[in-house]
């Protein structure tokens, strides 16, 4: 009997457990079926909705419906108005509250209305008129103003509205505001004068600044600036590259007061030379007056032309967008260097020969091939590269390959180099790089080195190249970690180099392919209008603060 007794035991545990285990099982597999479904749903519903909306699984903060005031864990967000709504709410939301209108006319007395949203203001903010904290209150309440980002009490609200008219705070100088494109669109004639006579009412330090993000780029950041831009500014002057090409987001600046427009690129070098090459297009197109400055927010691997005009090395969230926005007001104009890149292969002299725009530098050798090698991989399973970090370790485990297999020894018996039609009898190396700015391969400042023969830093405006040589993979890491300097080759105003025979890696800011045998030229090509930031400095300016950063003005 007792045997019988604890078999019974033992099959009914076992039946528990396989119940315990199969049931979450089974729930999470049903909801992964729902899930596709109930995207697609949303989809449809966004795509015909006034909002932006964005659906999430769980807010990162106490949030309430604005239709039904009820707390939600989980729904949808308006990236531009800031508007929330649970599932059930959001064709509701879509009817009863407008979202930011990208343009719009003035009052009959001259000025705009504020645009409140109720609840869900953001954390730490203080009522605009009594000073005391807003949104403390466990249910939905008080008000937030979508252009001036102004907070108030829901029986302050009253007091502030008999004024009446929103100013759009802090960062007004580089919005634009609904009523300027508003009467742009209401002109019988599109002329840069009367553009200028608009821009008036919008202050004399007026500077639209346009962001063009890339999404894809380095730890995929991208979606989230895009957000917090729209909340902040006109969301007609926020592009997502995976949408919209530069040259089409950059028309934006022709309807703006010529010189006065500031484009704010997201992402990392390529997506910088992508936009400079469609300013080099507006200039082709004859609108030189409407070119606009621009600046960077490193959002790739090596971002070394955002280092050498003083952006840092790469943004994760760690600095607020109204400080990022804040030190773009306060940046200082600089000119850069851009050069062409010319590959005519050998025996192809008919054909159209390879042109290349490059703003960083030109290699060939161990760094190019590292670069082909990672490029290669990235387009095979472009979700595995999501993360700064782990590219960086894919470019040490193949610099590590190259150091045992050093595919690109005897470089000096291949290639011919001349800089200013000289040539350069060069020693036994690997690889040679050609620089235009101060920072290379992901942080190193190449041409000053180290030690007891430190050279002058670079300058980005001197229409000069620096050329260097390396020995292999080895000595790129000893260079990156201050053991080695580079072997100098010189500068020079054009640098033409011959590969003789056999195919070599090579790269250009990045982009890297295997080349047969051919001959490259650089030559100077144009000047870019850069923001160069100067308070903040880099980990590698700390202990040399006295000296003047690279790329920067010189007095």
């Amino acid at each position: 009997m007792d045997g019988a007794v604890e078999s019974r035991e033992e099959w009914t545990l076992l039946l528990w457990t396989g119940f315990a285990v199969l049931v979450p099982v089974l729930i999470t597999l049903w909801c992964s079926f729902q899930r596709p479904k109930r995207k697609v749903q949303l989809k449809d519903l966004f795509r015909k909705s006034k909002h932006g909306w964005h659906y999430t699984d769980l807010f990162n903060k106490p949030t309430y419906c604005c239709v039904c005031a009820q707390p939600i864990l989980q729904g949808a967000f308006c990236d531009c108005c800031g508007v929330c709504a649970d599932e059930q709410c959001i064709p509701r939301a879509d009817i009863t509250l407008a979202c930011k209108e990208i343009m719009a006319p003035l009052r009959a007395d001259g000025s705009f209305n504020h645009h409140w949203v109720r609840g869900n203001v953001p954390l730490a903010s203080y009522c605009s008129v009594c000073k005391q904290q807003c949104g403390t209150q466990p249910k939905l309440c008080d008000y937030r103003c979508v252009w001036c980002q102004a907070t108030v009490h829901d029986d302050c609200k009253m007091a502030l509205s008999s004024e009446g008219q929103c100013d759009m705070g802090e960062f007004h100088s580089v919005i634009i505001p609904p009523q300027y494109l508003h009467q742009v669109n209401n002109l019988r004639r599109r002329h840069p004068d009367e553009y200028c006579k608009l821009a008036v009412a919008c202050g004399s330090v007026w500077s639209p600044l346009l962001v063009l993000a890339n999404t894809r780029s380095g730890n995929n950041m991208g979606e989230v600036l895009l957000g917090e831009f729209r909340t902040r500014l006109n969301p007609v002057q926020v592009f997502d590259l995976s949408d919209i090409t530069p040259a089409k987001a950059l028309q934006l600046c022709t309807l703006l007061p010529p010189g006065g427009a500031c484009v704010l690129v997201c992402g990392g070098d390529g997506t910088v030379g992508w936009v400079l090459d469609a300013i080099d297009a507006m200039k082709l197109k004859g609108q030189d007056q409407f070119i606009p400055r621009v600046t960077i927010l490193p959002l790739g691997t090596g971002n070394d032309l955002s280092n050498s005009l003083g952006w840092g090395s790469g943004y994760a969230g760690e600095i607020p967008v109204e400080q990022l926005i804040r030190n773009i007001m306060e940046a200082e104009l600089v000119k850069m260097d851009r050069w062409k890149v010319q590959v005519v292969s050998k025996g192809n002299y008919f054909r159209k020969p390879k042109v290349l725009s490059m703003n960083n530098y030109f290699s060939v050798g161990p760094d190019a091939l590292m670069a082909l090698n990672f490029h290669a991989h990235r387009e095979k399973t472009p979700s595995f590269f999501s993360s700064r970090i782990i590219n960086k370790a894919v470019y040490f485990l193949y610099g590590t390959k190259d150091c045992l297999v050093q595919e690109c020894k005897d470089l000096d018996k291949r290639v011919e180099l001349e800089l200013d039609g000289e040539q350069v009898a060069l020693p036994s190396l690997e690889g040679i790089i050609v620089c235009n700015v101060g920072y290379w391969g992901g942080g190193c400042r190449l041409w000053e080195g180290m030690g007891d023969e430190p050279y002058p830093p670079t300058r980005l405006d001197d229409g000069l190249l620096e050329v260097v040589g390396v020995f292999g993979s080895f000595h790129c890491a000893q260079i990156q970690v201050k053991l080695a300097n580079p072997v100098r080759l010189g500068q020079a105003h054009t640098v033409r180099l011959v590969l003789k025979s056999s195919r070599m890696p090579m790269q250009v800011d990045g982009e890297p392919w295997a080349q047969g045998p051919c001959t490259i030229t650089i030559t100077h090509k144009t000047q870019a209008l850069m923001l160069y930031h100067s308070a903040e400095q880099t980990d590698d300016e700390e202990s040399s603060a006295s000296e003047p950063h690279n790329g920067g003005p010189r007095p």
